[in-house]
């Protein structure tokens, strides 16, 4: 009776899924739900906090990980934190900067919600000695952009958010390609900050221009109303960093970049300042 009952409650779990996904929208409501249990969960360190489906999935830093261990075992005292919701793919992603002097981070979390439930939860977990990792700096920056919703008619639609954020991926691999970068524009790389505050501000230094980068395995979170794409991915091939890469884009032009790479040694093995990046700190 308890199988036919577990299985019975599975098959109900997918076709609700698969429903929710013909109808093709998911409730904005029903994802800042979700969403707002895991910072709640977040703060508190209770796995408890969260509408959980059963069998929910935790990857951190691209690891498979028991819920309740990693980054789940302390409470995180949230400084900022913002999210785009997919009303497409029924997936949230969540930027949460913590500056605690005893342990500051930088984390960015996917949920995939199904039914209200949360199916699966990734996150990239950077702190100290990942890529430029400075969560002050991130802080500074990232809290004083404008990431407002887009007026409908001014909107881009799902497809060229994630072309454009495609094209800046691509560069990577092949310096060639076109890149719709807008004036201003502006780079959050770990703790360099490539923008001024001035209107020509750009984000197109400090990227290699060598080529030959493969960025893969790219799974995108797009939530048009804020004009915004994330994609996580691997930077510099299958065996390359744990990474995403967060896009503002407004009329087309690509506005804003926020990353964060996971590394393996200490920045990745690569010098802490990269040829010609600025240096904005924060006042």
């Amino acid at each position: 009776m308890i199988r036919t009952t577990i299985i019975l409650f599975f098959y109900i779990s997918i076709f609700t899924y698969v429903n929710e996904i013909a109808a093709g929208e998911f409730a904005r409501a029903d994802l800042q739900a979700a969403v707002d249990s895991y910072l709640a969960a977040a703060r508190s360190g209770e796995i408890s906090e969260m509408a959980l489906a059963p069998g929910v999935k935790y990857i951190e830093n691209a690891e498979n990980t028991t819920l309740g261990e990693g980054i789940w075992k302390t409470p995180l005292n949230i400084d900022f934190h913002r999210s785009l919701l997919d009303v497409v793919a029924g997936e949230t992603f969540t930027e949460v900067i913590v500056t605690d002097k005893t342990h500051p981070y930088v984390i960015g979390t996917r949920l995939k919600i199904s039914g209200g439930k949360i199916r699966e939860i990734v996150s990239l977990v950077t702190d100290a000695g990942d890529w430029l990792f400075n969560a002050d700096i991130y802080l500074k920056w990232s809290s004083i952009e404008n990431w407002d919703v887009i007026p409908v008619d001014k909107r881009s639609d799902r497809e060229a958010l994630v072309a454009a954020a495609d094209a800046y991926l691509d560069m990577f691999n092949d310096p060639s390609i076109k890149v719709p970068w807008g004036k201003p524009c502006a780079r959050l790389e770990g703790g360099i900050y490539t923008g001024k505050g001035l209107p020509d501000d750009t984000c197109e230094v400090g990227i290699s221009g060598e080529g030959n980068i493969l960025l893969v395995d790219r799974h995108y979170v797009v939530d048009e109303d804020i004009g915004s794409v994330v994609v996580f991915l691997f930077f510099d091939g299958e065996d390359g960093h744990p990474d995403s890469h967060l896009f503002r884009i407004e009329d087309g032009k690509i506005r804003f970049v926020h990353t964060l790479t996971v590394c393996s040694e200490p920045n990745c093995g690569r010098p802490e300042m990269p040829p010609n990046m600025p240096q904005s700190q924060p006042k």
